[in-house]
């Protein structure tokens, strides 16, 4: 018997498929899953794709809580125990998981209609054996729900996989402070100089919870820009940043033009921040500031042996096809950005053709471009890794780059979270929103949302009214 008082909640294919993990996160409420459900998990299980391996994760899972609480209780039931292998943020209460037992649930004459139908038809079977249950079907898929609202079934999205219900609450890196900031502090401030820059000490008021790393500022005349070294409720340690505006303190040759480049340009020059994420639209200048900083620290300062280039491969139109080649060779066509910015970081050099043909050999030989597929089991030792176009990577694949990284290694993630390319992606589910929102609190991490364009006034305008 179902528990009643409890929600029973349909999980359609694509949700498992999904996430294999969604059966145990639905806390105390009770899971149903239909007969369709179990054939479309064994039919998509085969090959090497992420949603195969997903479903036969899921079948995994439903083997390990049978065996667990006996077949002989599947019409009661099975209690969904937690797997010890899984790290889930959840309450200690837990509901069961009901499989379709009742072969009567589907008409006869309907055993050959499309599997949506079949599963809608399974949740009105249902309906009719428990009246007073509320029966919610779960699915990504929005003509599934689409056809359950029609047949008078509640439907709702899979919510669990999204970083944040709304992405304007994104973590945005830099804060402007109020004007009486200093006049505020004036009695619990204290100053001094470390490594050649000003810190100061502050007793945080209620309205002062910041994040490592986060990026503070006056307005106005009396402009400050500072950075939080540390923070808790007793003291936070603020820093004054340096100014990578004027020419004497140029990155290769690039001054910042606005307050979030020289923000992003002292985030990235900074060897103890390990992990940079920058979100900006097109034109903000997020690939052209990261190579400039990699090319400092890798060429003069030594700091990395080499720049690592790496982006989903994933096109805006038709594909083209077969590309011949080294793997080298075959991601040349995907990183243009690089190429385009390089351009524009050696075009200023002496010894005209000559000169610049020898800087560019220089620079491609300390600049590789590497392809996501091969990442497993690599490990990366004193590399500067830019991940570009990030916003295509899954949470699962951005997972897998992020451990690659070895002592000595930065990364730095690069997107525009309005250019998704990839298919079931979306602002609030994307690998890149994951990684902002998850680092925020990480003291060797930093983002900065870029917001203004620097590439041209006709891309400033078609990014504003396209």
């Amino acid at each position: 018997m179902m528990t009643h008082g409890k929600r029973i909640y349909v999980l359609d294919t694509n949700v498992l498929m999904h996430d294999p993990t969604a059966l145990f996160k639905f806390e105390e409420h009770d899971i149903y899953l239909p007969m369709t459900v179990l054939e479309e998990l064994d039919s998509g299980k085969k090959g090497t794709t992420e949603v195969a391996r997903n479903a036969r994760q899921v079948s995994r899972f439903i083997n390990e809580l049978i065996e667990a609480n006996g077949a002989g209780d599947i019409h009661q039931g099975l209690r969904l125990l937690r797997p010890q292998s899984l790290n889930l943020r959840a309450n200690g209460d837990i509901g069961r998981l009901f499989f379709q037992t009742d072969g009567e649930s589907v008409p006869r004459n309907k055993r050959d209609s499309g599997g949506d139908n079949q599963i809608l038809l399974s949740i009105i079977g249902l309906r009719k054996q428990r009246p007073s249950a509320e029966i919610v079907l779960v699915s990504k898929d929005i003509n599934m729900r689409i056809k359950a609202t029609i047949a008078g079934i509640p439907a709702e999205d899979y919510e669990n996989d999204r970083a944040l219900d709304d992405f304007n609450l994104l973590y945005s890196g830099a804060r402007e402070l109020p004007v009486d900031f200093w006049d505020r502090h004036e009695g619990d401030l204290r100053s001094w100089i470390e490594r050649g820059q000003t810190r100061y000490e502050i007793r945080p008021m209620p309205d002062e919870a910041w994040r490592p790393n986060q990026f503070l500022y006056l307005p106005g005349d009396d402009q400050v820009e500072l950075r939080v070294i540390d923070c808790n409720a007793e003291r936070c340690v603020l820093q004054m940043v340096n100014n990578y505006r004027s020419t004497s303190h140029q990155v290769w040759g690039v001054a910042a033009r606005n307050r979030e480049q020289n923000f992003a340009l002292n985030a990235l020059m900074d060897p103890d921040v390990d992990f940079v994420t920058l979100l900006g639209t097109a034109g903000t200048g997020k690939t052209l500031l990261a190579l400039a900083a990699g090319l400092t620290q890798t060429l003069d300062q030594q700091r990395y042996r080499e720049i690592i280039m790496t982006r989903a491969t994933v096109s805006v139109g038709e594909d083209i096809g077969f590309l011949p080649g080294t793997e080298e060779e075959k991601m040349t066509p995907w990183m243009g950005a690089l190429t385009d910015n390089l351009e524009v970081l050696t075009s200023p050099q002496e010894g005209g053709a000559w000169g610049r043909a020898a800087t560019n050999e220089l620079l491609a030989s300390r600049i590789k471009i590497r392809s996501m597929n091969f990442m497993r089991g690599r490990t990366f030792l004193s590399r500067y890794v830019i991940i570009d176009e990030a916003q295509n990577l899954t949470p699962k694949q951005m997972k897998t780059l992020l451990t690659r990284a070895g002592p000595g290694t930065k990364m730095i993630c690069l997107g525009n979270v309005e250019q998704i390319d990839t298919p079931y992606l979306t602002e609030t589910t994307s690998g890149l929103t994951y990684a902002v929102d998850r680092f925020q609190h990480w003291a060797h991490s930093a983002h900065i949302t870029l917001r203004r364009g620097e590439r041209s006034r006709l891309a400033d305008f078609a990014s504003e009214m396209l």
